[in-house]
């Protein structure tokens, strides 16, 4: 997979998508530094392992996922290789039955392609309709690794930027689990 040389605070070149801008744009807004690479769609673990090399961090697997009614919604933020089981994260949240979330709403509330989830995305989710869920371990991690709502390119942020500054202005929480 060809990916490029880091870049730090430097916007990939070129027209972007719009979800993509806004992304930048809050991080720029927000006096948030990052590291970024771009490369052909990361949007499996597998090639997120190898943007991960140059990145010098995981990048975390983000799992959208909602209740059976489908009226609650979650973006769950964990370690790249950690198995997900439904029954230990459902206990934590007080949520029987989650699922994985329609691609219909990681667009409607995230801005968000399969592939893309985000905890950035959480700039466009202004109903606050989807809760935080961040793993302990990635919650302790000096850095966090994410896309900036499209899996062309790949940032490395301080979680503690994301922790006091991004989720602040989003206004969101973010609600620790074990897993």
């Amino acid at each position: 997979m060809d990916i490029t040389p880091l870049y730090h605070n430097r916007r990939p070149d070129g027209a972007l998508l719009p979800q993509e801008e806004a992304a930048f744009s809050i991080l720029e807004t927000l006096g948030i530094d990052y590291d970024r690479v771009s490369s052909e769609p990361a949007d499996t673990m597998e090639k997120c392992a190898e943007v991960s090399c140059v990145l010098g961090v995981p990048i975390c697997k983000n799992l959208f996922l909602c209740n059976r009614q489908k009226t609650q919604f979650y973006l769950l933020a964990m370690g790249p290789d950690k198995p997900f089981h439904t029954k230990d994260l459902s206990h934590q949240i007080g949520s029987a039955r989650l699922s994985f979330a329609p691609e219909e709403a990681l667009w409607e509330l995230l801005h968000c392609t399969p592939g893309s989830a985000t905890v950035l995305g959480l700039i466009n989710d202004t109903e606050h309709r989807v809760r935080l869920l961040m793993e302990r371990e990635v919650y302790e991690e000096e850095y966090l690794s994410c896309h900036p709502c499209i899996c062309t390119s790949s940032l490395k942020l301080k979680t503690a930027d994301v922790l006091h500054k991004l989720l602040p202005y989003t206004g969101h929480e973010v609600t620790v689990v074990d897993l």
